[in-house]
């Protein structure tokens, strides 16, 4: 087990809120019952996994207490999502796990043995994986309405935080085809260097993206993907800056990556009245801020109204 592993998880844990439970057999004073939740149980070998899991992910010891508030915090929240009728598959669970799993750049099956390998089941993540997906679903369809940020308060908090971004900043709104010429992994740097001149040809070539689709269709070891669109807030500023100094039609300066020489033909660029990356920004924080508040306050409620015995 890499240390570089560990981070991967810790970091997909933290962002999206995910449990573990280890394999084999559990002994009866692990099995012992430590709270019942609506008549659920949480047993001492639940808290320990959860505290395994928790340690895992903050690089810090677990507490206790504060693992079996998460564990019944889980519990009412599944049985709430019941009531409305959302109930995740195991099927659902699984890609979501698989998901995971994709952003460390691994297998599912790769995740499940390097969890197992510390001690901790993967029906443990699973769990709270399950708990979250019902959650968020709950508080984002119950409370739709009242969660939405308008145009006004996010144009009033730009104003009052001002920034590197003008109020009349234009937004466009782009969409592009990614090229990718094909060098073999292991090739010599001269091979790519050659990819690369033959990319920097053809940049002065293309003037359309009609040409561009015929020509990188019948190109031997060279792909045209089919097109995306996004907008100014949805690309990072350095690309932004390269679509915006690329005339439309055109394709934008090679980069090496692991495919071979990449490119992307702008095919369009049209101003949009879309969030601009610092609106987005703002939108996206005042969102999560009303989330958090009307969550918590929801899970008060919910865990008040539950039958919580303690044994």
């Amino acid at each position: 087990m890499t240390t570089a592993f560990f981070r991967r998880l810790s970091a997909v844990i933290l962002g999206c809120a995910a449990t573990l439970v280890l394999m084999g057999s559990v002994s009866p004073a692990h099995a012992q019952v430590a709270v019942m939740v609506n008549g659920e149980p949480i047993t001492n070998y639940d808290i320990e996994q959860r505290g395994k899991l928790n340690t895992l992910s903050t690089h810090k010891p677990a507490d206790r207490q504060q693992v079996i508030d998460e564990l019944i915090d889980e519990k009412v929240k599944i049985r709430e999502g019941k009531k409305f009728g959302i109930d995740p598959s195991a099927a659902d669970v699984d890609q979501s796990y698989g998901s995971m799993a994709a952003r460390m750049r691994i297998t599912a099956d790769q995740l499940t043995k390097s969890l197992e390998s510390t001690g901790i089941r993967p029906d443990t993540l699973k769990a709270r994986v399950r708990a979250d997906m019902v959650w968020t679903n709950l508080v984002r369809g119950r409370y739709k309405e009242s969660l939405q940020v308008s145009e006004k308060d996010v144009a009033a908090a730009v104003q009052e935080k001002g920034g590197d971004e003008k109020p009349d900043t234009p937004s466009f709104e782009y969409k592009m085809q990614p090229i990718v010429l094909i060098v073999p992994r292991g090739s010599a740097p001269d091979a790519v260097e050659t990819r690369k001149k033959e990319a920097e040809a053809l940049r002065g070539r293309i003037q359309t993206c009609v040409e561009a689709n015929a020509f990188f269709k019948s190109m031997q070891n060279a792909a045209i993907r089919e097109a995306v669109v996004k907008t100014s807030a949805d690309i990072p500023p350095s690309l932004r800056e390269v679509l915006d100094s690329t005339p439309v039609g055109h394709l934008t300066p090679p980069e090496v990556t692991k495919q071979g020489v990449e490119m992307v033909a702008l095919c369009a660029k049209d101003p949009t009245t879309v969030d601009t990356p610092k609106k987005k920004e703002i939108r996206e924080k005042m969102f999560a801020e009303k989330y958090e508040a009307k969550s918590k306050s929801y899970l008060r409620d919910v865990r008040g109204a539950a039958m919580i015995e303690y044994r």
